[in-house]
């Protein structure tokens, strides 16, 4: 826990609308693209993110002077989704979806392929993942938690977190490298 933030934790806990306004801003960001990504719906994201600031303004009544805000926000998060996952039996194939910019001013049209089949492939891997491999990398690599704030999230212990988050990474690797050796047979990307 950030010992800066102890003031702002318990100015939540007190119902202070301006703390609100101040945690909101703080990571309104950071919740909706972790919910847009975990469920891979702008429509489902937009849902359990007003969900989650809900529990927010409900719950925050319960912290503790202790309390990280930002696992506990994203421990809310993450349990509408899997509470919205259980009754609506999401299809988990279509979770995660990579951006389409890419950094490159004027690429070649072969390049651009090459691009595309390279997105293409990461995100067929990352779909292909399991549900808790897919939470641990949107956790620790695209919010950028620590593993004991990871660990926090997840219910689970910071060694556990740091084992679950690097076999979801080797997996991973091997899931778009397997993507991309089928693209090469394909002849989408040169080898």
């Amino acid at each position: 826990m950030d010992p800066a933030l102890a003031p702002l934790v318990a100015r939540l806990r007190d119902r202070d609308p301006s703390a609100f306004d101040e945690v909101y801003a703080r990571y309104h960001e950071r919740v909706f693209r972790f919910l847009l990504r975990l469920s891979g719906k702008r429509q489902v994201a937009e849902d359990l993110f007003q969900e989650t600031w809900l529990a927010v303004a409900r719950d925050a009544t319960s912290l503790a002077d202790d309390s990280d805000l930002a696992a506990w926000i994203f421990t809310l998060a993450r349990n509408r989704y899997r509470s919205h996952r259980r009754w609506a039996m999401l299809d988990l194939t279509r979770v995660f979806s990579f951006g389409a910019e890419q950094d490159v001013e004027s690429p070649s049209p072969e390049g651009e392929v090459a691009a595309r089949a390279e997105a293409s492939a990461a995100r067929e891997a990352f779909a292909s993942l399991a549900p808790a491999a897919k939470e641990v990398l949107l956790l620790a690599v695209g919010e950028g938690l620590e593993a004991p704030r990871v660990a926090e999230v997840l219910g689970i212990s910071p060694e556990a977190a740091r084992q679950r988050l690097s076999r979801a990474r080797a997996e991973l690797a091997t899931a778009i490298e397997k993507g991309n050796n089928r693209a090469v047979r394909k002849g989408s990307l040169r080898p």
